[in-house]
C-alpha cells in the first residue's frame, strides 16, 4: 500500500473514532471543536477587518467634498454644501447643510431626496440619540423636523452620528468662504500619506500580539482528551497496529476535531458578525456586511487549522512510546531539557537586535523580520513554561491535603495545566510589551497645542462677514446658564495704502478682552496699543494714518463684495506693549484698540472670536454654549480648547488594539472554560473514587484551584519577564526612552489571573456534579 493511501486510511479511521465512538467520542470531539472554533472565529474576524476598514473609507470618500468637482456658477447640476460639523458630549457629529441649485443636483449617498429647508435627514444612531432623554440639549440645537433616515451607503458605520439639513440660503462660495462649496458631485481622491515607520511597527506588533494567543489556543484545543486517547492507542497496538499507524490514527482524531472546529468557528463568526454592529469604541463601528473575510485568507485559515491539528498531534507524540499494554506517558517522565527551549526567544532577539536605534529616520522596518522576531519571543513562553513548571513543582511538598493533591497531580502530569496557561501567558506578555511601547512613544505622537483650558473652555470662531453680530452673540452666550465669562475680539487688516499686498492686523476689544492677548496694564475705553515684536508687513507708530478693512483690493472692489475700507489714524498716545499667548495658543502682532479708538463704519471685519469660560461643575454648560453658537449661525465654530492633541493614526491603532484585546480576552475565558470542563470530565472517575474514600469536596475544589493557580502564577511571572524584555527591545528599535509602567504590568497580570479565577469559579458547579460516588459506575 502506498504511503498516501496509508495516511488516508489511518486519518479516516481516526476520524471515525472521533465521530462514531459513542457518547465519549462525540463529547470529546465537541469540546475540541468548540475550542478550535472559537479560535477560528477570531481568525476569520481578523482576516475580515482590513476589508471592513477599506469599506468604511470608501463610503467616507463617496460622500466627501474634499476633492469633489466644483462649478464657478449655478447650474442645473450644482449643489451648495456647507460644513456644519459639531460636538455633543464628546461625540463628533458630521453635519452638512444642503441647497440644490438645479433639478440635477447630485444627491449625497444614503439619501433618496433632498431634505426641505429646515428639515433633517439623520443617521439611525443620531435619530436614536435625539429621541433619548440624554439628547434633550441636542434637540434644542437640531430642532428641525426629521424627514428621512440616512441609509448605510452614506455612513461609515452604524454608530456614526451624522445629519443633512436643508437650507433655503447659503453664503456663495468665493474668496474667504471656505465652509461652503458649489459641487457637481461627491469624491475624495486625496490619498493619505503612508504611516511613519514607528506607526507601521505598532500596527504589525498589534497584529502579531493579538493573533499569537489565538494560535496557541488552537494548538492546545486539538490536544484535548490525551489520556483517553492513550488508552485507545494502546488497544490498537494490542490488535496489531504498528506505532506509525496509531500516531496517524491519533492525528485523524485531531483532524476531525479541527474540521468540526472549522464548522463551529464559521457559525461563531456569523453570530459575531451579526452582533458587531451593536458595538462601538470612540465612535468607530463597522456594518456586519463589511466583515467579509478575504477568500484567500479564509482559505488559508481553512487549510492551516487542519494541518496544524495533524502536525501538533504528531509532534506531541514524537517522544511517546505506545505499547499494547499501555502508554509510557503514564510512567515517570524524563526531565525536560532546556537548551532547545532557549532557541526560540534567542532567535527572536537575534532578529530584532539589528533593528535597534532605527526610529523614523532610517527607513521602514522589515515587517517579516519584526513579525518573525516577536512571534519567536512569544513562542518561547510556550517552550519555557513546561520546563519552568516542572522544576518548580519538583521541589514542592507537604502542606494541606488539597495542596498535596494539586502538587502531586502537577508532578505526575503538568501538560494539561501548561496548555491552559500558555495562551494567557502569551497574551499577557504581548500586552505588556505593547503597553510599554505605546507608553514610551506616546510623547512622539502627542503634541502640545498651546491652548489653555483654564482660561477659556471654548473658542467660538464667527463666520466671515458676521463680525457685526459678535457683540450680540457674546451677550447671548454670556446669558447662557453655566457660563462664567466671555471675551470677544474682532480682527481687521490695516495698510498704509490700498490696494496693498502688505497689511498689519488690528485687534479690537474691550480692555478685559485685550488683556487676554497682551500685557496692557492700565486701560480705559479709547486706548490703543502697538504690540512689540513679531513680523509686520511695514512699521507702524502712533499717529500714522492707515486704511482699515478690505485692504487687499480697491475700495470699489470691496464695496461690490459687501465690504468697506475706511481711513483711520493710530492714536498718538498709543503705548507699545508685549503680546501674550491667548487662550487658544496664538500670539497677536500689530495693533490693539478699544472700541472707542477703533475704526468706525466698517461693514465687516476679517474675523472675530469669542472666548468662553464655563463652570466645570455644570456638565451641560458646554453644550448650551455650542447650541447658542449654532443657533446664531450654523457656520460659527465652537472649538473646545485642549492642551494636547494626538496623532489620529496613533489613536486609531490604539483603538484597534482595544477591539482586538477584547476579542482575545473573550476567547481566553471561553476556551479556558471549555478546556477546564474537558479535563474535569476526563478525571471524573478519579474524583468519584476520592469522594468514595471520604475526601471532602472542599478539599478537591481547593486542589483544582491550586492546580490552576500554580501554573498561572509561574506563567504570569514568565510573561512579565518576556513582555518587559520585548518592550525594551521595541523601545530601542523606536529610539525612545525605556520605561516600565509597573502599574500597567500589574494590571495586565492581574487581568490574566482574574480570567483564570473566573474560569475556575464557573467550573465549580460541574466539578461538584462530578464528585459523586456513582461516577464509578461503568458499562
Amino acid at each position: 500500500m502506498s504511503t498516501a493511501r496509508a495516511w488516508a486510511r489511518d486519518l479516516a479511521m481516526g476520524a471515525r473514532f472521533a465521530l462514531g465512538g459513542g457518547r465519549e467520542g462525540w463529547l470529546r470531539t465537541l469540546f475540541t471543536g468548540v475550542g478550535v472554533g472559537l479560535g477560528v472565529a477570531l481568525l476569520l474576524i481578523s482576516t475580515a477587518v482590513p476589508g471592513a476598514l477599506r469599506a468604511r473609507d470608501e463610503r467616507a470618500d463617496a460622500r466627501s467634498t474634499v476633492s469633489a468637482p466644483e462649478a464657478a456658477a449655478p447650474g442645473r447640476n450644482t449643489l451648495l454644501v456647507g460644513n456644519a460639523n459639531m460636538t455633543f458630549r464628546g461625540q463628533d457629529i458630521e453635519g452638512r447643510l444642503l441647497r440644490p441649485e438645479g433639478s440635477e443636483a447630485p444627491l449625497p449617498p444614503g439619501l433618496k431626496a433632498f431634505p426641505a429647508a429646515g428639515e433633517l435627514a439623520v443617521s439611525p444612531a443620531l435619530d436614536e440619540l435625539l429621541r433619548s432623554p440624554g439628547g434633550a440639549l441636542l434637540r434644542e440645537r437640531l430642532d428641525g423636523r426629521i424627514s428621512a433616515v440616512i441609509g448605510d451607503a452614506g455612513l461609515t458605520g452604524p454608530a456614526e452620528l451624522a445629519f443633512y439639513q436643508g437650507a433655503d440660503s447659503l453664503p456663495l462660495p468665493g474668496p474667504g468662504e471656505y465652509r461652503v462649496k458649489r459641487v457637481t458631485g461627491f469624491a475624495d481622491a486625496l490619498e493619505s500619506g503612508p504611516l511613519s515607520p514607528v506607526l507601521m511597527l505598532m500596527a504589525v506588533l498589534t497584529f502579531v500580539a493579538l493573533l499569537m494567543p489565538v494560535a496557541v489556543f488552537i494548538a492546545a484545543a486539538v490536544r484535548s482528551g490525551g489520556e483517553r486517547r492513550d488508552l485507545r492507542l494502546a488497544a490498537l497496538r494490542l490488535v496489531g497496529a504498528d506505532a506509525r499507524t496509531v500516531r496517524r490514527i491519533a492525528a485523524g482524531e485531531a483532524l476531525a476535531g479541527a474540521v468540526a472546529g472549522l464548522v463551529l468557528g464559521s457559525g461563531f463568526f456569523l453570530i459575531g458578525r451579526r452582533l458587531v454592529g451593536s458595538f462601538s469604541f470612540n465612535q468607530r463601528s463597522v456594518f456586519p456586511a463589511d466583515l467579509d473575510p478575504s477568500p484567500g485568507l479564509a482559505a488559508l485559515v481553512a487549510l492551516a487549522v487542519p494541518l496544524a491539528a495533524v502536525g501538533v498531534t504528531l509532534f506531541t507524540l514524537r517522544g511517546v512510546v505506545i505499547e499494547p499494554l499501555g502508554v509510557l506517558r503514564t510512567a515517570a517522565q524524563g526531565r525536560r531539557r532546556v537548551w532547545w527551549r532557549l532557541l526560540p526567544p534567542l532567535g527572536g532577539l537575534g532578529l530584532l537586535a539589528p533593528l535597534a536605534g532605527r526610529g523614523n529616520d532610517h527607513g521602514r522596518f522589515s515587517q517579516w523580520q519584526v513579525t518573525a522576531g516577536v512571534a519567536l519571543l512569544l513562542v518561547g513562553i510556550t517552550a519555557l513554561l513546561p520546563w519552568l513548571l516542572e522544576r518548580f513543582v519538583a521541589r514542592l511538598g507537604g502542606g494541606p491535603v488539597s495542596w498535596q493533591l494539586a502538587v502531586r497531580r502537577l508532578q505526575a502530569s503538568n501538560g494539561p495545566a501548561v496548555r491552559l496557561v500558555n495562551g494567557i501567558a502569551v497574551a499577557v506578555a504581548g500586552a505588556i510589551a505593547l503597553q510599554m511601547f505605546f507608553t514610551s512613544t506616546e510623547g512622539d505622537f502627542t503634541e502640545e497645542t498651546g491652548q489653555d483650558p483654564s482660561r477659556a473652555s471654548v473658542a467660538v470662531m464667527l463666520h466671515s462677514g458676521r463680525e457685526s453680530g459678535m457683540e450680540a452673540l457674546a451677550q447671548r452666550i454670556a446669558a447662557t446658564p453655566g457660563v462664567v465669562r466671555t471675551v470677544a475680539l474682532e480682527h481687521v487688516n490695516t495698510a498704509a495704502q490700498v490696494p496693498s499686498p502688505e497689511s498689519v492686523p488690528l485687534t479690537v476689544g474691550t480692555c478685559e478682552a485685550l488683556a487676554e492677548v497682551a500685557e496692557i496694564g492700565a486701560c480705559r475705553d479709547g486706548d490703543a496699543f502697538v504690540l512689540s515684536g513679531g513680523p509686520l508687513g511695514f512699521a507702524v507708530k502712533p499717529g500714522d494714518r492707515l486704511f482699515a478693512g478690505d485692504v487687499s483690493v480697491s475700495p470699489q472692489q470691496s464695496a461690490e463684495a459687501g465690504g468697506k475700507t475706511v481711513e483711520w489714524a493710530v492714536p498718538a498716545d498709543a503705548r507699545t506693549v508685549p503680546a501674550r499667548e491667548d487662550p487658544a495658543g496664538g500670539f497677536r502682532t500689530g495693533l490693539l484698540a478699544t472700541p472707542a479708538a477703533a475704526p468706525q463704519g466698517l461693514a465687516r471685519a476679517r474675523s472675530a472670536q469669542v472666548f468662553v469660560q464655563v463652570d466645570d461643575a455644570d456638565p451641560d454648560a458646554l453644550e448650551r454654549v455650542r447650541t447658542a453658537a449654532f443657533k446664531a449661525n450654523p457656520f460659527d465654530t465652537a472649538m473646545t480648547l485642549r492642551s494636547t492633541r494626538q496623532d489620529p493614526h496613533y489613536t486609531g491603532i490604539r483603538t484597534g488594539l482595544f477591539f482586538g484585546a477584547t476579542g482575545v480576552l473573550v476567547l481566553i475565558g471561553t476556551s479556558l472554560l471549555v478546556s477546564q470542563l474537558e479535563q474535569l470530565r476526563e478525571r471524573r472517575k478519579l474524583l468519584s473514587a476520592l469522594v468514595a474514600f471520604g475526601t471532602k469536596r472542599s478539599t478537591l475544589s481547593l486542589s483544582v484551584l491550586w492546580q490552576s493557580a500554580l501554573p498561572v502564577g509561574l506563567g504570569l511571572v514568565l510573561a512579565a519577564a518576556v513582555g518587559i524584555t520585548l518592550g525594551g527591545v521595541l523601545t530601542r528599535m523606536a529610539r525612545v526612552p525605556f520605561r516600565v509602567d509597573w502599574g500597567s504590568v500589574l494590571a495586565l497580570t492581574g487581568a490574566g489571573a482574574g480570567v483564570v479565577a473566573a474560569v475556575t469559579l464557573l467550573s465549580l458547579p460541574a466539578l461538584l456534579r462530578l464528585m459523586r460516588p456513582d461516577g464509578l459506575r461503568t458499562e
